[in-house]
């Protein structure tokens, strides 16, 4: 194998028509003055003709999904790996990416509260256990009686697929009817699902009226769901639009509370079946903020105190006078008054409505004069109304402007659903283990009792997440969190984590081109990168490394210099 990365007249950008040979498995520094042609050279000439050439060895079905690449204007390259870039512009913006799930950290930690965790009741804090038969039926009758109940058994939950067995094996049990994705349907008729989108299909095994002499129907049917579902039985209530989900896995007996069985899904905050379904799984919510409708109190009502969308015309003839005529008149106030000499009373109502209380509202239109009895719905109301119900993007953007983010009140930020919080392992939440830094989360791991049996289960996951926490923790990142949302981290923390996470996958062979990978860090911290750097290196990696930092040059194995100037006087 060729022990040289060989490249002859690279023109691309300022480059003067250079040849160069980088040697392989070795950490390479190319420096030199901003704009002298370093990532011409490492990112646009080298990294893009490994990546070109990689797209090549594809189908060409493959590659209409990933673009083509131009070809560098350069000779030729001899010697290439696959590349990979780690630079400072790829931090995901996605509000749902956290420090966990671009590490993958995450995805062992949903593993390890699923196969070890520990479930307590949402509602009372008890831990709770698995439920019988008897204690379902037992639920279940106790609803008023003549209650109308459809005992179904929840056969899919969210899966992919057409599932025409599912529906052939309930024909040939002898069943009558299926709810699919929340519509009834006659098993007689054909059924035919989407198979790329995912569905939840429950079999009607019986529908009973809630009657002591009715016990005996009741507990049979409350059987049979739990043994086609393998645990599980809903509970459908048509009359009062509610359903229970009972299950033979965990339930509180004090509460009634019922969850399924424990899977991975249930911690993911990307899944509906772990996301809180208030935020569902973003943490916070945008709410119409007071400070924003009104941000200068000093002005009158007349003016134009209310900034948001529809209320900001009072001196107008339109229904906002007519509203604000009404409550001035009502509530004894004048809609000259500057806003800070309101009282608070006065404030809540403008704010937040009559609750209920009728206004008799004048309006004179060309219509015709007249009055009207009508509740005030309050600015704030109307506005967080006004956004869930318009299709109108500009209309949503020019709400916004009035919006602030908060956490959820639902799950308090932490993203998950309560039952998934009620799961601990080690006395710990999987949203509180994410919010300790990475040195914490490392020293619970090393502390954690289990017990034998627990510890069979998570062995591997545990020594998974440490191997992981540790690779954080040797490129400088220990005082980061887990739930720590990636589109705040620098760019050189964001480089800094995907090269901790390269270090994880132990890959061989492959070229990888850092961007100052030390910006942003302290010097004391400037060791543990370098060692990084250097384990890659010795896994039997190339690196280049576009850097202005001594001590890394330093600490090269070779040194490739670009100038002497910047811009047209550099390139050589």
């Amino acid at each position: 194998m060729r022990d040289h990365i060989v490249i002859k007249g690279a023109r691309e950008n300022n480059l003067k028509n250079i040849d160069v040979e980088i040697p392989r498995d070795a950490l390479v520094v190319m420096t030199g003055l901003s704009g002298s042609g370093k990532s011409s050279l490492a990112f646009d000439t080298i990294f893009a003709e490994g990546q070109r050439r990689y797209m090549e060895s594809l189908s060409s079905y493959a590659r209409q999904f990933l673009g083509q690449m131009d070809k560098p204007d350069v000779d030729s390259i001899d010697g290439m790996s696959p590349a990979i870039s780690i630079d400072q512009k790829t931090t995901s913006k996605n509000p749902r990416s956290t420090v966990g799930t671009v590490t993958e950290i995450y995805d062992y930690l949903r593993l390890l509260w699923a196969r070890v965790g520990v479930p307590h009741c949402p509602k009372c804090g008890k831990e709770i256990r698995r439920q019988t038969v008897d204690q379902i039926v037992d639920q279940i009758a106790a609803l008023p009686q003549a209650t109308r109940v459809q005992i179904l058994a929840p056969v899919i939950r969210a899966r992919k697929g057409e599932h025409q067995k599912v529906f052939d094996d309930a024909r040939r049990g002898g069943y009558v009817r299926v709810r699919v994705d929340g519509s009834i349907y006659d098993l007689t008729e054909t059924i035919t699902l989407d198979k790329n989108r995912k569905h939840n299909i429950e079999i009607v095994v019986d529908r009973v009226v809630i009657r002591p002499d009715q016990n005996r129907r009741l507990t049979d049917a409350v059987e049979i769901a739990s043994a086609l579902s393998g645990g599980l039985v809903l509970a459908d209530i048509p009359e009062e639009k509610r359903e229970i989900l009972f299950s033979q896995n965990y339930a509180c007996e004090d509460c009634g509370v019922s969850i399924e069985e424990l899977t991975p899904r249930m911690f993911s905050f990307n899944n509906p079946f772990g996301a809180c379904p208030t935020c569902t799984g973003l943490g916070t919510q945008l709410k119409v903020d007071p400070e924003l409708v009104i941000p200068n109190k000093s002005v009158s009502l007349l003016d134009g105190a209310i900034c948001a969308s529809g209320w900001n015309n009072v001196r107008g003839d339109g229904i906002s006078r007519m509203y604000f005529e009404a409550l001035s008149k009502k509530y004894h106030f004048s809609l000259r008054d500057p806003v800070e000499k309101l009282s608070k009373e006065v404030m809540d109502v403008i704010l937040y409505g009559t609750k209920g209380e009728k206004l008799e509202l004048q309006y004179d239109q060309p219509r015709g004069k007249g009055v009207l009895y009508q509740a005030f719905e309050g600015v704030i109301p109307n506005l967080e109304r006004r956004y869930k119900e318009t299709q109108s993007d500009g209309v949503r953007e020019e709400l916004e402007g009035c919006m602030s983010e908060c956490p959820c009140p639902s799950c308090g930020g932490k993203r998950l659903r309560r039952e998934s919080l009620a799961v601990t392992v080690g006395g710990l939440s999987i949203s509180d283990y994410c919010e300790k830094s990475v040195v914490d989360a490392l020293d619970f791991v090393d502390k954690l009792t289990l017990t034998e049996q627990q510890m069979r289960i998570g062995e591997r996951i545990l020594k998974e997440i440490k191997n992981r926490l540790g690779f954080l923790r040797s490129v400088g990142l220990e005082y980061l969190t887990l739930s720590r949302a990636s589109a705040t981290l620098s760019g050189g923390e964001s480089q800094r984590i995907r090269l901790a996470t390269q270090i994880g996958s132990s890959l061989m062979g492959v070229l990888y081109i850092l961007d100052e990978p030390s910006i942003g860090l302290h010097q004391r911290d400037n060791d543990k990168l370098l060692a990084t750097l250097k384990r890659l290196r010795d896994l039997g990696n190339t690196l280049i490394v576009v850097e202005h930092d001594e001590e890394t040059i330093r600490n090269a194995d070779w040194v490739i210099d670009i100038g002497p100037g910047a811009g047209e006087h550099g390139g050589e």
